[in-house]
């Protein structure tokens, strides 16, 4: 009985302290690379806490927050493992451990640069799923990843000598004919090569192509396709037996180098001189007349064109003609000016009106059209509602007109209106146009050709011809 009794107490201490020990466990939730761990802890730091449950980081791999920190209930601790990458290399081998997802950022951490020409081969993905975590009861446990290699073939330098030419280029290829096959050189079958396409590619090896040249000539209707290895357009055509004479020449010229496709094109050329005449037109020319009327012209000499003689230089090249260009030139016949007279000559007449006999000194026919002060455009707001252009009040008997047609300030008589003084103008009073004013309550619409008479006496300047 009393061992009973010893046994439930022994019992019932350890269940207090169990239940007093968990009591002070302090949740925490670990992430590894997006797998979720939900652990309880007595631990107070992160760095504690991944000793405790045994996770050996390396020093690539990101825990977040800081090792240092402490915890807290209910804190995320996120880890985020380095991936391992081999770089292969210069005959080197390096294992790297990084968060880099792309092979450049791989190559700036390995500080590992690619040189023109240089191969890279990639085996494994960067992005690739972690192979499924081992968790042994419950324990969490890092990732495990397959390696990435990254394999870098360096590029050889090769120098190419070509019928003179030097150029440098850098490549991979095992052999010289490889070589020069990845570099887009084409051969035939008379080129020589030093040394031999299936020979190894070696750094700084020295390869020499002597080609024979394909050209095309075109001359005297004729094409002619060959192969040369002359170095100047003048001796592949000699060697063909072709002689310039006089003009002729060729395009690309003589002392051109030949190279490979060249079409070389051989002009004949030859020229000729001919005569032509070309009609010199006459100018026009206006003169006061005093004897002739205002507003009346006649011409007091009649206009002839002249005679150019030229003699023209005619150039052919193959039997089309290309250009004309004048050699010389002469005024055979030289051209006579046509002269207009136009009058200026006063004459006062006089008009019997309704009114009584008016004098007027000049007569235009004009296109009458009428207005007010309200048909104006001015809003009866402005300060210029009913205001001519000289100021005066708008009433009839006032008319706009073209200044440079009838100066302001003329007194004119229309046929149906009366006496008007010209004190106003437009913006579409222009020339043969005269707009007839009126008083707003007896505004009379015209629109109509009439004689309009400019009345004595005459101003002192006048436009004696009229646009």
């Amino acid at each position: 009985m009393r061992s009973l009794v010893n046994l439930f107490t022994f019992v019932l201490i350890i269940g207090v302290l169990t239940l007093g020990y968990r009591s002070t466990l302090v949740p925490i939730t670990l992430v590894i690379d997006g797998q979720e761990y939900h652990l309880r802890t007595q631990q107070d730091t992160v760095a504690t806490l991944l000793l405790d449950i045994g996770l050996t980081l390396r020093p690539e791999d990101r825990v977040t927050p800081p090792p240092a920190t402490p915890l807290e209930p209910h804190m995320v601790v996120t880890i985020a493992c380095a991936r391992p990458v081999y770089v292969h290399v210069d005959g080197h081998d390096a294992l790297f451990y990084t968060h880099a997802t792309s092979v450049e950022g791989v190559l700036n951490e390995a500080r590992v640069s690619l040189l023109a020409g240089d191969e890279l081969e990639v085996e494994g993905d960067l992005t690739q799923a972690s192979l499924r975590a081992r968790r042994l009861g419950g324990v969490p446990s890092l990732p495990e990843y397959e390696p990435v290699h990254i394999r870098i073939r360096r590029a050889v330098p090769v120098t190419l000598h070509e019928d003179g030419r030097v150029s440098t280029f850098r490549t991979t290829a095992p052999t010289v004919g490889e070589a020069l096959r990845r570099l887009g050189v084409v051969l035939y079958v008379a080129d020589g090569i030093q040394p031999g396409l299936g020979e190894r590619v070696t750094p700084g090896l020295q390869v020499y192509i002597k080609r024979s040249i394909p050209i095309t000539v075109h001359l005297d209707g004729r094409t002619i396709r060959a192969r040369t290895h002359r170095e100047r357009v003048g001796d592949v055509l000699a060697d063909l037996g072709v002689v310039l004479t006089g003009q002729d020449y060729t395009t690309p010229t003589l002392d051109a180098p030949v190279a490979e496709n060249m079409f070389i094109r051989v002009v004949r050329v030859n020229e000729q001189f001919v005569m032509d005449q070309e009609p010199i037109p006459f100018d026009t020319a206006w003169q006061p007349d005093p004897e002739l009327e205002i507003d009346n012209e006649r011409l007091l000499q009649p206009g002839a064109s002249g005679v150019m003689e030229r003699r023209l230089r005619v150039r052919y090249e193959d039997g089309n003609e290309v250009d004309r260009t004048v050699d010389s030139a002469y005024v055979a016949v030289p051209p006579t000016t046509q002269i207009f007279g136009y009058g200026t000559k006063i004459v006062i007449r006089t008009l019997e009106t309704p009114s009584g006999p008016i004098e007027y000194w000049r007569k235009l026919r004009m296109l009458a059209t009428s207005y007010s002060a309200s048909t104006a455009g001015v809003p009866r707001s402005s300060p210029y509602f009913g205001r001519t252009a000289t100021g005066m009040q708008m009433r009839h008997g006032i008319v706009a007109v073209d200044p440079r047609v009838i100066p302001l300030g003329s007194r004119v008589y229309v046929p149906g209106y009366g006496i008007g003084l010209a004190a106003d103008t437009g913006g579409a009073i222009k020339r043969n146009r005269i707009d007839l004013g009126y008083d707003d309550d007896n505004l009379v619409l015209w629109y109509r050709w009439v004689d309009v008479y400019l009345l004595t006496p005459v101003p002192e300047r006048i436009n004696y011809v009229l646009d």
